[in-house]
């Protein structure tokens, strides 16, 4: 396979194509139909005026994500109570003008004691639940000719590209095991732009008066049809709480610990974050480099036994309640480990697939050395290439990883750039390479 295609983790590229009859969630009409307390939404808007200033109608629904009816309503109750004013208005009815009185000003600093989150209404977890089930990854089907096109050009074995395929459309984790270099993580990355569909994705999520933040713009990528969109539907056609993206991949290192799949609650802002198997949702999460973490993977694999069999998790406020959330996401594991080294044998029946991605063959070693070869600018040489598997694979027994040609030849580019000379891929410079790479004499 190919190592040195780029590919970007963060969603799939070909999501912008039909939603699949994914309907947007409807706009409420009315406090009631928005689910969240009267005081919940008083507090956010108190706390909207407060970092905003001076706000007329229109401008306020539009940082609310409400319809202007709901905030008319929101702010005719805070018109009773004396928390905001009306210094002026223009010639149309949402040009009013709304801002604190002095009393509202001191609620508001209350209200940003107990959390800091200033931002589009919440919707409720019963509607978040709902909408991922109806959005779910699993009324995707990979076909043969879809992954085909998305590895167009790789040079991969097609008995390898089946199993990885079928293990898409199993709805059960995929490990992906093998050497370092053999192209895993490549295989894992790429793999992500089999997604397709729009989806919908909240902003933040409301539970017993706490918000978790789920929407991440580093996961969650806006689709076309939303960005052509954006500032056109003034007459919220749809809930504008949730965002239209395309399906996200996330993707976790050696960095993942047990404590980054909890609720992240920051104690200065005073609100939370969702952890990345959420971001996840109704897309691809993987696990890269499992086994170099900081926990053992052992550890890590007892954490994930119940979301895997059941597809929902638990996770838990720091008052201690706990609730459940939908766990719609492909699972890749992708580890340098044996299977058996990292866990035990009733973890890995919840697997699905376990799939050995290993040296390749002499023949795609080749292609792959001459496609890396023309990436890095270095005209391919059949002797020299050959002299370099004499001298240095067969030499020093090294086997054909996928990840190889391009690390070698972009340091004959290098050197080739440095002494100021055009590059050629000889004998020698390979072996410079070769040394250089593998630290060898």
């Amino acid at each position: 396979m190919n190592a040195s295609t780029s590919v970007q983790i963060t969603s799939a590229t070909s999501a912008d194509r039909d939603d699949g009859g994914i309907r947007a969630p409807a706009p409420p009409r009315t406090i009631e139909e928005a689910g969240l307390p009267l005081q919940f939404l008083v507090d956010l808007t108190l706390k909207t005026f407060f970092q905003g200033g001076r706000l007329p109608l229109w401008d306020l629904s539009g940082r609310l994500r409400l319809p202007l009816g709901v905030v008319e309503a929101v702010l005719d109750f805070m018109r009773a109570e004396r928390l905001v004013e009306v210094p002026g208005r223009g010639p149309a009815e949402t040009d009013l003008n709304f801002q604190l009185t002095d009393t509202g000003r001191h609620r508001a600093e209350v209200a940003l004691k107990r959390s800091q989150y200033v931002g589009p209404a919440p919707v409720t977890l019963e509607a978040y639940i709902a909408q991922i089930e109806r959005q779910s990854v699993a009324h995707m089907t990979v076909t043969q000719q879809k992954l085909a096109a998305v590895f167009d050009g790789v040079v991969i074995d097609p008995a390898l590209l089946d199993q990885v395929g079928s293990a898409l459309n199993s709805g059960r984790a995929v490990l992906v095991y093998g050497p370092a270099g053999s192209g895993k993580t490549f295989i894992a990355e790429h793999v992500v732009n089999v997604l397709y569909g729009d989806i919908h994705v909240p902003h933040a999520i409301m539970l017993d008066g706490e918000v978790i933040q789920v929407y991440d713009p580093l996961v969650h990528k806006p689709s076309r049809s939303a960005l052509r969109n954006e500032g056109l539907d003034r007459h919220h056609t749809t809930d504008e709480r949730w965002l239209r993206c395309r399906r996200p991949a996330v993707m976790t290192g050696g960095e993942l610990t047990l404590q980054m799949l909890d609720l992240q609650f920051d104690h200065e802002t005073r609100f939370y974050t969702a952890p990345p198997q959420v971001k996840a949702n109704n897309g691809i999460f993987i696990i890269d480099d499992l086994g170099r973490q900081l926990v053992a993977p052992q550890e890590l694999m007892n954490r994930w036994i119940v979301p895997l069999d059941r597809r929902v998790d638990y996770l838990a406020l720091h008052t201690g309640k706990k609730f459940r959330v939908p766990f719609d996401v492909s699972v890749i594991f992708s580890s340098n480990y044996m299977p058996a080294d990292l866990a035990d044998e009733a973890f890995l029946r919840r697997l699905g697939y376990k799939i050995y991605v290993g040296p390749v063959s002499a023949d795609a070693y080749r292609r792959i050395f001459i496609g890396a070869s023309e990436r890095a600018g270095v005209p391919f040489d059949e002797d020299a290439y050959q002299a370099l598997l004499r001298d240095g694979h067969a030499k020093d027994q090294r086997p054909l990883l996928a990840c190889i040609p391009f690390d070698i030849v972009s340091k004959v580019r290098d050197r080739a750039a440095y002494l100021g000379t055009t590059p050629r891929m000889t004998s020698e410079s390979l072996v410079w390479a070769w040394q250089c790479y593998f630290a060898t004499n």
